[in-house]
C-alpha cells in the first residue's frame, strides 16, 4: 500500500518550484545581441557603510539670477522682470503688436526662474509664461491656455499652479 505524501512536503515542494521559475528569462531565449549579466564577486557597499554627508547651506535670503525665487507658491516678481520687460519680450516676438499700449493686469508673478503674466489685450486676456536664463528673460509660451507640455514638463509647481491648474483669467 501506497503512504500518502504529506500536505506540508507538497507545499514545500510548490514553493521551491515557483520560486526557481521567477529567476528571470533563460539566456537562450533572451533577443539576439543581449548579453547575460553576470554577479560580480565585489558586494557593493551598504548605507551603513558610506560616509556621512555635510549639512545641507541654507537657503539664500532673497531670489538671484541662478537660484530665482522658491519653486511655489508663485509670488509677485518685484520688478525682476517688470510688467514692461514682459510687454516688450511680447513685442519681439510678434505676440503683441507693437502699438500696444495695454497693461498687465495679473503678475508677473515668479517661481524658480520662471514667471507668468496675465496681459489686457482687445482680444481678451493674454496669459504668459517666460523664464530667466542668465540675465536673458526668454519666452516659453503665450496664448490663451498657456499649458503647454514644456510648461507642464519644466515650470515650477508655482507657475503650473498658476497657469495649469486656477481657472482662466477674466478681465
Amino acid at each position: 500500500m501506497r503512504r500518502p505524501i504529506p500536505l506540508g512536503m507538497l507545499a514545500v515542494s510548490a514553493t521551491v518550484t515557483l520560486l526557481a521559475a521567477g529567476c528571470g528569462t533563460p539566456p537562450e531565449l533572451n533577443p539576439p545581441g543581449t548579453t547575460v549579466p553576470r554577479p560580480s564577486a565585489t558586494a557593493s557597499p551598504s548605507a551603513s557603510t558610506l560616509p556621512p554627508q555635510p549639512p545641507l547651506p541654507p537657503p539664500p535670503s532673497s531670489p538671484t539670477a541662478t537660484t530665482g525665487f522658491p519653486d511655489s507658491p508663485a509670488v509677485a516678481c518685484g520688478g525682476r522682470p517688470s510688467a514692461a520687460q514682459v510687454i516688450t519680450l511680447l513685442k519681439r516676438r510678434g505676440m503683441l503688436a507693437s502699438s500696444y499700449n495695454g497693461r498687465v493686469t495679473v503678475g508677473p508673478m515668479c517661481a524658480g526662474t520662471w514667471q507668468w503674466s496675465v496681459l489686457d489685450t482687445n482680444n481678451g486676456p493674454l496669459q504668459a509664461v517666460s523664464e530667466i536664463r542668465g540675465n536673458t528673460l526668454r519666452l516659453i509660451t503665450a496664448g490663451t491656455d498657456v499649458c503647454s507640455i514644456e510648461v507642464r514638463a519644466g515650470a515650477p509647481a508655482g507657475i503650473r499652479s498658476a497657469a495649469c491648474d486656477a481657472l482662466p483669467p477674466s478681465l
